[in-house]
């Protein structure tokens, strides 16, 4: 147990000491939406090592739709500008949101977007097998 913790403890440092790389990048705004309430790091890959490609400085409302609060296709229209942003963080991050909606506009959004084509591909087909 005392492992577990002892590298939580450590990757939250790592990630603490991108703070205010990230949040001069983002212009201390929710990289998502563009809000300035109860900004936070979000870390996007969890299983690698943080940099600045894998955190995303989000409101509480964009984190809450990152961990899987399902939301209104209207509420959705606010993250979909973060999809031609150049962090995979960011960007990536928003698509795999913006694919739970379902509606034409969202997907055209994500086929429309810059991001990497394989996750592209991903999340267009995800449930169609």
């Amino acid at each position: 147990m005392a492992k577990g913790y002892e590298s939580n403890k450590v990757r939250l440092e790592t990630i603490g000491i991108f703070g205010k790389s990230v949040g001069k990048r983002a212009g201390f705004t929710c990289e998502w939406c563009g809000g300035k309430d109860d900004l936070r790091l979000w870390d996007y890959k969890p299983d690698m090592a943080p940099n600045m490609d894998t955190l995303a400085l989000l409101c509480r409302r964009c984190r809450d739709l990152a961990h899987g609060r399902r939301a209104a296709p209207d509420e959705l229209h606010a993250i979909r500008k973060a999809l031609w942003n150049n962090t995979p963080s960011v960007s990536e991050g928003a698509a795999r949101v913006l694919a739970q909606c379902r509606e034409a506009w969202a997907r055209s959004a994500i086929e429309d977007s810059y991001i990497d084509d394989n996750v592209k591909n991903e999340l267009l087909h995800q449930g169609k097998r």
